[in-house]
């Protein structure tokens, strides 16, 4: 299987998934984790141990890959609550401000 990758198309976008959003390093991962399952089972049919080898490699870089995309995830969504909390704040602010003025 090698290292080829995925059309960019795919891997630089963000997908459907699951109702939320699917970022590429988890496409990436689960691609990789799947196609390394894939290659270590073929070598334990065929007693290939490097086919072995190489297929553990790749899932343990498709489950390192999806833990980074799960860290982009918290960190994006952190984000999007702490500037919806600050659009909030500041809303009150402007609401207090223009009933003082009202007033």
């Amino acid at each position: 299987m090698g290292d080829r990758t995925w059309p960019p198309v795919l891997l630089d976008s963000f997908l459907p998934h699951g109702g939320g959003l699917m970022n590429s390093d988890k496409v990436k991962g689960t691609i990789d984790d799947a196609a390394g399952r894939i290659k270590r089972q073929v070598g334990e049919w065929t007693d290939d141990t490097n086919a072995q080898a190489e297929g553990t490699a790749q899932q343990v870089k498709g489950k390192v890959e999806k833990a980074v995309g799960n860290v982009k995830d918290a960190v994006r969504d952190v984000t999007k609550d702490a500037d919806r909390e600050r659009d909030k704040t500041d809303d009150r602010d402007r609401e207090s401000v223009n009933k003082v003025e009202r007033e």
